[in-house]
């Protein structure tokens, strides 16, 4: 089973291929994410890498946690599950206001 890793801090000119090479020293690579701006495309200097295993997860984590990479010291940990998010615009109900 796949273990995503969540991987912050990340140089804005990171790429993937930067990302797959770098985690590969730590075993099998199922895929990477770098997550961008859709309005820009630009890198939002995060990314999610999806291990193979999860000792090669917790074998990533401790190589590249706190580690400089391209003149930033990384953030690795284990990816929290996306949190539910709730419909609307904002949160805030329309036409709800004082009267």
């Amino acid at each position: 089973m796949d273990v995503k890793l969540y991987v912050g801090n990340l140089s804005y000119d990171t790429t993937e291929d930067d990302l797959r090479t770098l985690f590969a020293q730590a075993g099998t690579v199922a895929s990477v994410a770098v997550i961008k701006d859709r309005d820009t495309d630009r890198s939002k200097g995060f990314a999610f890498v999806e291990m193979g295993t999860q000792a090669e997860a917790q074998k990533a984590i401790g190589m590249f946690n706190a580690k400089a990479f391209k003149d930033r010291d990384l953030t690795v940990n284990l990816a929290r599950p996306k949190e539910e998010r709730s419909g609307g615009f904002g949160g805030r109900q329309r036409g709800g206001g004082r009267r």
